[in-house]
Parts: structure tokens; C-alpha cells; sequence
């Protein structure tokens, strides 16, 4: 059976849980997804342990943002960890996205554009004007221009999107929450089936699994109600 487009966020405690939910969940999803806390923590080591045996896409969600020599520096150190996927902020502008796609060319660079915890409201404060799909748009052709290969959105924006960039270019989409979950801090969400169909690759859900009281059978629950929704889910991840 082909797994489920879903990357599930490891936002583990400690180094042995995240390996004990990736071996429960990877027979169901494509991908698990390692982020800054537990990297930060554990270093490569984490890797090496979620990746295990089953050789799952491992994620690697940093969103580096900084000068384009840095951002080039910290993606080649990581690119050794042969992340499938690895993060930078497309705020940072089109040549640090650039600097991170030559320094890491095995990863697929994948580039923020909006967090999905901000509202409106948040980026209005920020001195960001307008509805937050105009942000993503612009941030979105900025970073494909750059040679970004991936995006990352949230799924109110993602039909948006997938008009502005086409249909090469894989659409990550956090804030997915299957009906009728606590959404949690996440300001901008959709149910994994909705995103699907306006057009995301690859679905982003942690807590939803990871915090179920058996994460194996909630990654198979969400996995089997995506392939009933899109039969053709997961063949292109």
C-alpha cells in the first residue's frame, strides 16, 4: 500500500519517543518531520533514529532565516543528514532561498511563506497590510524564482498558490486538522481531505496523531480517509 501524503510532526519530549512514534506511524505516511526544538536537542543523532530501518522521507523543518553566506553554510552542514526536505523563510529573501538551494542540492528546499499561527490581525500588526494570501502569493513567486522546489502554506492559501506556481512545484500545508480537532495554535486550518483537494502534496499533522493514545492506529485512521477522499493520494511523494 502506498503511504498516506502526510508528514507527521515528531514533536517529542525526548529522543526516544520521537523514535517510538515514527516506527508506530511509518507504515502509514510517507514522511515524518523533525523540527527545530527536537534538532536543537538531539542534533543529527535524532536522524539517525526516526529515519531507523524503515528508510521514512525524514523532513527537516528549520526555516533558516538569515544572510545568504549563513543560511549557505547551515544547509550544506545539514545536507550531509540527507533530509528529503529541509526549510528556509522565504522572508529572507530571494537570494538566501538561493544560497540554500545551491548549498543543499539533494534536499528539496521548501520555503515558508506565512506561518500558519498568524491571522490577519497578526500581520496587520506586523506592518503586513491586506489578507494573508497576498503575503504568501508574493512570498511564494519570490521563492520559486529562487529555485525553491517546495512551499510551505497553510491550506486556506493552497488553491492560491497552486494557480500562481503551477503544478511542479510540491505545496506542504501545516494548520491540517482532521474535523472536528482542537485547532490548537493554529490560526489558519483545514481538514487533511479539503487541502488535498485544492491542490497540497504533502500534509503536515502532528498532534492530531502524536498525541492520540495510539498514534499508529490515528496515522492509519487519517491515511485510509485521505485514500477514500483521493484514491491517487500519496503516489507523487
Amino acid at each position: 500500500m502506498i503511504p498516506a501524503p502526510i508528514a507527521v510532526a515528531l514533536d517529542a519530549p525526548d529522543l526516544e519517543t520521537a523514535a517510538r512514534w515514527a516506527s508506530l506511524v511509518t507504515p502509514h505516511v510517507s514522511t515524518v518531520k523533525i523540527g527545530l526544538e527536537l534538532y536543537l536537542r538531539y542534533g543529527p543523532d535524532v536522524i539517525a533514529s526516526v529515519r531507523g530501518a524503515s528508510g521514512v522521507q525524514v523532513f527537516l523543518d528549520l526555516k533558516l532565516h538569515d544572510i545568504p553566506n549563513t543560511v549557505a553554510g547551515a544547509a550544506r552542514s545539514v545536507a550531509r543528514l540527507k533530509p528529503a526536505i529541509l526549510t528556509v523563510h522565504a522572508a529572507g529573501g530571494a537570494a538566501m532561498v538561493r544560497a540554500a538551494v545551491e548549498a543543499a542540492p539533494a534536499a528539496r528546499i521548501a520555503a515558508v511563506t506565512v506561518l500558519t499561527s498568524l491571522s490577519e490581525a497578526d500581520l496587520e500588526r506586523a506592518g503586513i497590510s491586506g489578507p494573508p494570501d497576498d503575503a504568501v502569493r508574493r512570498l511564494a513567486v519570490l521563492a520559486v524564482g529562487a529555485g525553491a522546489q517546495a512551499l510551505v502554506c497553510s491550506p486556506r492559501e493552497v488553491a492560491a498558490v497552486r494557480a500562481e506556481v503551477g503544478p511542479d512545484i510540491t505545496l506542504i500545508t501545516p494548520g491540517v486538522r482532521p474535523a472536528g480537532a482542537d485547532t490548537q495554535d493554529q490560526a489558519r486550518v483545514a481538514t487533511p481531505e479539503r487541502a488535498l483537494a485544492d491542490g497540497a502534496d504533502l500534509l503536515v499533522i502532528g498532534r492530531p496523531i502524536t498525541g492520540s493514545a495510539d498514534p499508529g492506529a490515528a496515522a492509519a485512521g487519517i491515511a485510509a480517509a485521505l485514500r477514500k477522499a483521493s484514491p491517487t493520494a500519496g503516489r507523487d511523494m
